[in-house]
């Protein structure tokens, strides 16, 4: 998976955010689903901003940035805690 890749899966994720956003303001979304959907969404962002981060990484330091893997959510979501 390419840089670009990473970055159009982004965009992606993020028009599916606002999506969300506005069919439940339009009434077309509860706001429970949307919630629910929003959290798997906004976890999977959070796992191609750090692919993103640790491949640019790899790249500064002279390493293949196409040998790191995708981490898992759990790990992800929990850098900060």
């Amino acid at each position: 998976m390419s840089e670009q890749d990473i970055l159009a899966r982004i965009r992606e994720l993020v028009d599916t955010e606002h999506s969300l956003r506005a069919k439940t303001e339009a009434g077309e979304l509860d706001p429970d689903t949307e919630q629910a959907q929003l959290a798997s969404v906004e976890q999977t962002l959070d796992q191609c901003w750090d692919l993103l981060r640790q491949r640019r990484a790899r790249a500064d330091a002279g390493l293949p940035p196409d040998e790191v893997p995708v981490s898992p959510a759990g790990q992800v979501e929990g850098y900060l805690q």
